[in-house]
């Protein structure tokens, strides 16, 4: 098996060839990413963008009231920090590790390096980012047209694609926080999901019991976000990572 402690645990990472991988390999920092860390703040200058591996950071828009709604998730499928090659350096969400675990940084000055070259990391940064772009869209229409309880079902079924186990570590608050509701709702979601046997929760402990019957339940949405990703970014088996020429 290979060790959770390679880059080549993120895919973006484990797309690149080998010329490149090398090149890149003596700037990426192995970082432990602990839940409720902030990634970067609204409007803050951001000097990485982050490689998650085995964690989940959740990008969230805030209110001026301090409200706030998750608009998209990233995980060992794609890199945090776009605003550093899309061009603005600062961005009005908010990253927050939903799920602790690792991952890698690499500095600003860096990417800017790897994209004035134009090659692959720049072709795979962009390709994520029309990714992303269709998950933030489809969250939007999500949170408008369908049931509490679809939104949930997504939003688990979402970051288990990210996770190596079925089990998530998560309070109902902080699912309610993420998905801009009161935590009664997510509360009477959850209480239906679990009357079902689809899940099961427990202190902060969320464990889909039958992921197939939970993709019966989940809208549209989360077919349509999938599909996206995987035109866009074909997986790639870890161990064959930065064999090709």
């Amino acid at each position: 098996m290979p060790s959770r402690r390679l880059p080549q645990n993120n895919r973006i990472i484990a797309r690149l060839p080998a010329t490149d991988y090398a090149r890149l390999l003596p700037d990426l920092e192995a970082i432990e990413m602990p839940l409720g860390w902030p990634v970067y703040e609204a409007g803050g200058r951001q000097g990485f963008v982050y490689f998650p591996t085995t964690s989940i950071v959740s990008l969230l828009y805030v209110m001026e009231s301090g409200a706030s709604a998750e608009i998209a998730i990233t995980g060992n499928e794609g890199l945090v920090g776009i605003s550093l090659f899309m061009g603005g350096e600062s961005t009005t969400s908010r990253a927050v590790v939903q799920s602790a675990g690792e991952g890698y940084r690499l500095r600003a000055s860096v990417l800017k390096r790897e994209f004035a070259l134009g090659g692959n990391l720049q072709h795979l940064a962009l390709r994520f980012t029309q990714a992303l772009i269709t998950q933030m869209a489809q969250t939007a229409v999500c949170n408008r047209h369908h049931s509490l309880e679809q939104q949930l079902c997504r939003w688990l079924l979402l970051s288990l694609d990210r996770l190596p186990g079925d089990t998530l570590s998560m309070t109902q608050e902080l699912i309610a926080n993420m998905l801009g509701v009161r935590r009664e709702g997510v509360t009477h979601a959850a209480g239906k999901l679990q009357a079902k046997g689809l899940i099961e929760y427990s202190r902060g402990r969320i464990r889909v019991l039958d992921r197939a019957r939970l993709e019966e339940q989940v809208c549209e949405c989360y077919a349509g976000v999938k599909k996206e990703y995987e035109r866009l970014l074909p997986d790639v088996d870890p161990l064959a990572a930065g064999k090709q020429p």
